[in-house]
């Protein structure tokens, strides 16, 4: 529990690479940028233009090596030599949102989720459906990087993400806070739409491969199926987390 007492820097800001994206988080009135880091390589028209972005919207720019740029960017095919830090205002930690005067009530928990193209979609899918929040556990998740944000089209910066060290860590604030712990899994008998649900649940989204970890596993209330008529085993975990946003928005109404 001590990671929680400081806010890291990727509890706050998402990052972006490349010119194009880092051109349109600088000409978003929506976004924050807090600030611009362009490899010490870059010259030219596209950095002349990126410097001229920053300083119209007042975002301070930082020159760094071009090794560090692409350390940073997490992408060195594709960052082009520039990067932005841009601030995610409904990003902040699960202890923080859980002591809250009004808590969430309804959360997704991301256990062992490792294609960014999974964590994006279902991060856009889940701030379509009005969730109180998303839990991306810094270890054993895809983390918050460019992938992650170009998969959820941009919806990442305003998603309300929720931050901790681990999923284990996670379901064990939830279950101290009053939560009902509900986890995804093809065989179980009660189904997402018959389950009758608590005034908090939250919904452990297992792996691509493994599904929903021993860890966790243990402090489940109840596993929950998708009933499929048709012959297919499996859905995608970010389909699921679609049919199950959905069924929560269909219940509220």
């Amino acid at each position: 529990m001590g990671d929680e007492s400081t806010i890291s820097p990727k509890d706050r800001f998402l990052t972006v690479y490349g010119r194009k994206p880092v051109l349109e988080a600088l000409a978003d009135d929506g976004l924050r940028v807090d600030k611009v880091i362009l490899a010490d390589t870059a010259r030219g028209p596209g950095a002349a233009e990126i410097q001229r972005a920053a300083k119209a919207a007042g975002v301070p720019v930082q020159r760094a090596s071009a090794h560090r740029v692409k350390v940073l960017a997490g992408n060195g095919k594709q960052d082009q030599g520039v990067l932005a830090d841009v601030l995610a205002p409904r990003m902040r930690a699960l202890s923080a949102a859980l002591a809250d005067r009004r808590p969430p009530s309804r959360v997704l928990l991301l256990d062992g989720i490792t294609t960014p193209a999974n964590v994006g979609m279902i991060l856009r899918t889940a701030t379509a459906a009005g969730l109180d929040g998303v839990i991306v556990p810094r270890r054993g998740v895809a983390a918050l990087d460019p992938l992650v944000v170009k998969a959820s089209a941009g919806v990442a910066f305003r998603a309300p993400v929720l931050r901790c060290g681990s999923a284990r860590e996670a379901a064990e604030m939830l279950a101290e806070a009053g939560f009902g712990l509900y986890a995804l899994g093809a065989s179980a008998r009660t189904t997402v739409f018959d389950v009758d649900l608590p005034q908090r649940a939250a919904f452990v989204l297992g792996g691509e491969t493994a599904g929903v970890g021993a860890e966790v596993g243990e402090l489940v209330t109840e596993w929950l199926s998708i009933p499929m008529p048709g012959d297919v085993e499996s859905l995608n975990v970010s389909a699921a987390a679609a049919v199950l946003s959905f069924e929560l928005v269909r219940r509220a109404r």
